[in-house]
């Protein structure tokens, strides 16, 4: 199992069309299996690589700026009733309801973050899916979105709470789901309104609106070790 890497200094969170960058998009097809097979899990619908021609798409990928490893990364889906979001084809055939939900909110401009991941070098760094995260809610209003979808497994559901997500409790159990296979369990999330974030905590909130601002955003942080980690987030391209 691979291990964090204590020689990553710099970090980039780069967005991207993914029908205008097929080789980045390949990066993260990679990184994204060999992740998931890791945990044992071959049949997850957001690894499916249909995505990469569908127009729709918009890719946050997350690279070692020294080396241009990829790292992690996760996507944005625009709702566009020809190309079923993720959680639709995930969930659909259990509670045929989650169709409707999304078709009510598709005029408005709907989509969904999926396909989130992240390397042991990067979560090894204590950096995990926080920043990723919020930066492809950050991300989504440049691509005319005003609300979003996640479907949210335990690691990761603390922190799409914390970036103003709310459990779907009217569907399957109250919100759950067993996927991507009968021992896991995974939690459908909806954010009502990404434009303005009410739900959203601190510091991730101001973290997003500075994202926005700024479009090409710096930050730096402490990794678990100590040292200090330089992040840049370049939301330029749509």
């Amino acid at each position: 199992m691979e291990e964090h890497n204590p020689e990553i200094k710099n970090i980039n969170f780069t967005a991207f069309r993914a029908i205008d960058d097929k080789d980045a998009c390949m990066q993260f097809i990679d990184g994204h299996r060999r992740v998931l097979e890791i945990f044992g899990i071959t049949q997850i619908t957001s690894a499916k690589a249909d995505w990469i021609l569908n127009p729709d798409v918009y890719v946050m990928l997350v690279t070692d700026a020294d080396t241009g490893k990829a790292l992690g990364g996760g996507r944005v889906h625009r709702a566009n009733r020809i190309n079923p979001l993720p959680i639709e084809e995930a969930v659909g055939y259990m509670d045929e309801r989650i169709y409707q939900m999304v078709d009510d909110y598709t005029d408005a401009g709907t989509g969904e973050v999926a396909g989130v991941w992240n390397s042991f070098e990067i979560a090894g760094l204590g950096i995990g899916s926080l920043h990723l995260s919020t930066a492809c809610v950050a991300y989504s209003k440049f691509i005319n979105l005003t609300t979003l979808f996640g479907l949210a497994a335990p690691a990761t559901y603390r922190n799409v709470l914390r970036g103003g997500f709310q459990v779907v409790t009217s569907l399957g159990i109250n919100g759950k789901f067993y996927y991507p296979k009968d021992q896991l369990t995974a939690t459908v999330m909806f954010n009502h309104d990404i434009i303005d974030l009410p739900l959203t905590l601190e510091p991730q909130r101001t973290i997003a609106f500075d994202m926005r601002k700024e479009i090409i955003y710096k930050t730096e942080i402490s990794s678990k070790s100590g040292d200090l980690v330089n992040l840049t987030f370049d939301l330029s391209r749509t």
